[in-house]
């Protein structure tokens, strides 16, 4: 394969492509069933503005980051992360201005779709997209140079929104969008947490302060596993709103995160993060596949 293409491929992490869209379209369902109708041209619609727009996310993440990357003495998180298993930025396979480039591409194309939805849901789609962009330099920049984790809080708000955008493609903002916005935001942090526990040799030479920098390894496990609680709580409302379906699939979410966190305490070690990351990836697809099935069937 051509090496260009797999820097790409790397670039926009391709091979987790298919949870984006359907994350991003479990939001749209869930506003199909609340305000009725249906339509596949715009679940397709919304599909590629999931798509497309979190690309775009990951482009700028690595063009903000670009130089502390090069920083990097362990490898464990980006052979995960990329398929080919590299950063192309400080490799020097992909320029940054070809991937500043490639980023207003991606955002460019997103913006031109969102703006075929029906006023006022593009300007409420438009507006996430802006605000997540800004918020992930904001997450990137900010934690350089902090004593608290406000950059985790802040920054990871991105994410929370994510479904809501979804929703908001057809629906309005309604206390359904708001409590698959307070549900989802739990785990973002407890994502973030587990991510910078397997990651923390990495940020102290970067000199990031993330969550196991600031307060240790074992801090950053409690904040993964209380934030994980915390998101087990507020299922609790959110699954008023869903039906037989997704509250079996958000139980099977909810049985692997407990048992991964379970794993974390027995092993407490970088390597069994590694091994439960792809737990906390799953279950948030488990859950986006649960509500769509839900309003299938």
């Amino acid at each position: 394969m051509n090496e260009t293409l797999k820097a790409y491929l790397d670039l926009t992490r391709a091979h987790f492509l298919p949870a984006w869209p359907l994350i991003f379209c479990s939001g749209l369902v869930l506003a199909f069933a609340n305000y009725g109708g249906f339509s596949w041209a715009l679940l397709i619609r919304a599909a590629l503005i999931g798509l497309l727009g979190f690309e775009a996310g990951f482009v700028l993440n690595d063009y903000v980051d670009r130089n502390r990357d090069k920083l990097d003495v362990e490898n464990t998180l980006t052979k995960y992360w990329r398929p080919f298993k590299e950063r192309p930025l400080p490799s020097g396979t992909i320029s940054s201005q070809n991937a500043f480039w490639m980023f207003i591409l991606l955002a460019g194309i997103t913006s031109a779709m969102i703006f075929t939805l029906p006023y006022p849901n593009s300007l409420y789609v438009f507006a996430i997209m802006l605000y997540s962009y800004g918020i992930e330099a904001f997450y990137q920049v900010k934690k350089r140079d902090q004593k608290y984790p406000i950059a985790q809080l802040m920054g990871r708000t991105d994410i929370t929104l994510f479904p809501a955008a979804g929703y908001l493609c057809y629906g309005q903002p309604d206390m359904t969008m708001l409590l698959y916005m307070v549900f989802v935001y739990p785990w973002t942090m407890a994502h973030l947490g587990l991510n910078d526990f397997i990651d923390l040799e990495n940020d102290r030479v970067r000199g990031m302060n993330s969550i196991a920098v600031l307060y240790g390894a074992k801090g950053a496990m409690y904040w993964t596993t209380g934030f994980t609680l915390l998101h087990f709580f507020t299922a609790i409302f959110f699954l008023r709103e869903l039906g037989t379906i997704a509250h079996y699939g958000f139980l099977a979410g909810f049985v692997l995160l407990a048992g991964a966190n379970l794993y974390l305490w027995k092993e407490k070690s970088p390597g069994a993060g590694m091994k439960i990351l792809p737990v906390y990836h799953g279950t948030l697809v488990i859950y986006a596949v649960s509500i769509i099935l839900d309003f299938f069937y």
